[in-house]
């Protein structure tokens, strides 16, 4: 494409967009491939598998693999309700200008303060969870304090990059994407290749895992892995404004992410599971952790350590993603004067092309999380528990908030549409949405207290809670009279 051509495309997607009510400071210097490796590198396929892997083998045996499976189909009908909205509303943010547009003013803050809350958490426990292969990598010993030493350091290091702008962002989310795939392939591989110690029917062995009869309970649990694992292709659209051609590249980008992620995720799986030399010393707990095991017995000390390396990359460009995300959304907020400084978190850097003061509370709070978890570590895992769940409810609300909007006569106008599959998809969507968090928020250990048990609903109420009170109290949506609602109502931009 020319100069010439880029220039009249760029005035295009401006105008479009004034047209939606807002006029953008960012610069669009993200292409397809950059904009698919931001969500792919939040998706993360490595950090979600090794991170789960041992739970789910553990508690549903090899079969748990095919939940990674269906966890992509649900999440691929949520992508496809996404890309039909970003399609149509390609504003920076994502969850909540889109909440905005379907439903209102008062959902909108709601759905863009439970997912900024569950992105700032994500971002402390992607980070907390990097801080021991940080160590492992450089050959120290991991303690708590190194640990959170590491996690500091992480974050310090993802902020700088994010400060330098849209294109380096897009060029480090590429290798992040480029060595996490990489990196699997060669590691998935070389098991399969040398570390097989069964054939492909231990996939349907239950390992007598089943418990009153029933296999069911023990796969729904273990079934959290694909839960976890498939989401960030919503980052997409969290940048529209910094996308090139942003009306079709986005909803592409999302399907790419999330159909290389299940790939990708798929293969690690199915070689992990193929090279655990003794599945039953798993599910009886005697090897608590079969990755290291695994990947210690296949690459020896100095090869265990690059694959170490390759995971860091892979936590690396997670927290990258992550962040960028949150300070995307954080700075749509206070565009709209939703949140408490917006004065201040409003502001943007020409020359950086970043909201500077967002990427800053994007950083600040998960390293305030972070540093608390010195004073109780029960704590950090109290609040963490709420992250996977709150996103989950993030895409909940805008996805009704479609279905809602459709219901009432919305017909998509964006360059990417369902047409006549609209509305049985965003109907499936939903329903796969509710199943999930359903799936995530049951109480599954009744041994312990039962705040314990039901931390996942509590902390969800508390955020759900605090929020409402605020809302009630501040009346943060009447701030601004930017456009809400409106969905049925928008000409056919096409």
């Amino acid at each position: 494409m020319t100069v010439e051509h880029t220039a009249v495309h760029h005035d295009d997607e401006d105008a479009h967009l004034a047209s939606l009510g807002y006029t953008s400071d960012y610069k669009r210097d993200m292409s397809l491939w950059g904009n698919f490796s931001l969500g792919f590198t939040y998706l993360s396929p490595v950090v979600g598998v090794y991170s789960l892997f041992a739970f789910a083998l553990a508690t549903g045996g090899p079969p748990m693999i095919w939940a990674v499976v269906l966890a992509a189909v649900g999440q691929l009908l949520v992508a496809l309700v996404f890309g039909e909205v970003v399609s149509q509303f390609p504003v920076s943010g994502g969850i909540y200008p889109w909440a905005r547009r379907l439903w209102g003013r008062r959902w909108a803050w709601m759905a863009g303060w439970v997912y900024m809350i569950a992105l700032v958490v994500t971002i402390a426990s992607v980070s907390y969870g990097a801080g021991p292969f940080v160590a492992m990598v450089l050959g120290i010993e991991p303690s708590t304090n190194v640990t959170i030493l590491c996690a500091l350091a992480l974050i310090a290091l993802v902020t700088v990059l994010n400060f330098g702008g849209t294109e380096l962002l897009a060029k480090v989310a590429f290798f992040g994407f480029a060595a996490e795939l990489a990196g699997a392939l060669v590691v998935g591989g070389w098991l399969l290749l040398t570390e097989r110690h069964h054939g492909l029917g231990v996939l349907f062995d239950t390992q007598a895992v089943a418990s009153s009869g029933s296999y069911l309970p023990a796969f729904l649990a273990a079934a959290l892995i694909g839960v976890y694992l498939y989401y960030g292709f919503e980052a997409c659209g969290d940048v529209a404004e910094e996308v090139k051609n942003p009306r079709v590249q986005i909803p592409k980008s999302m399907r790419m992410t999330i159909y290389i992620g299940c790939f990708a995720s798929f293969f690690i799986t199915l070689a992990l599971v193929l090279a655990v030399p003794d599945v039953a010393a798993v599910v009886s707990g005697k090897d608590a952790d079969p990755v290291t095991t695994v990947l210690q017995d296949a690459f020896g000390p100095v090869g265990f350590r690059l694959v170490l390396a390759v995971v860091l990359i892979s936590f690396f460009s997670c927290a990258l993603s992550l962040q960028a995300a949150a300070s995307r959304l954080i700075y749509a907020y206070a565009r709209d004067h939703m949140m408490p400084a917006s004065h201040l978190l409003s502001r943007f850097s020409a020359r950086r092309a970043v909201p500077p003061y967002a990427l800053l509370l994007a950083a600040a709070v998960p390293a305030v999380i972070i540093i608390g978890s010195k004073v109780s570590a029960d704590a950090l895992t109290k609040i963490v528990s709420f992250a996977a769940l709150g996103i989950y409810l993030g895409f909940m609300m805008v996805v009704l908030a479609a279905l809602r909007a459709r219901l009432k006569g919305w017909v998509p106008s964006g360059k990417f549409t369902l047409g006549a599959w609209g509305m049985p998809v965003t109907v499936a969507a939903f329903t796969y949405q509710v199943l999930a968090a359903v799936n995530m928020a049951w109480p599954r250990t009744p041994d312990v207290p039962w705040y314990d048990n039901w931390i996942v609903v509590l902390s969800a109420l508390l955020v759900i809670g605090v929020g409402l009170a605020y809302m009630t109290i501040a009346k943060p949506y009447l701030r601004k009279d930017t456009p809400h609602g409106d969905a049925v109502r928008q000409p056919d931009h096409v």
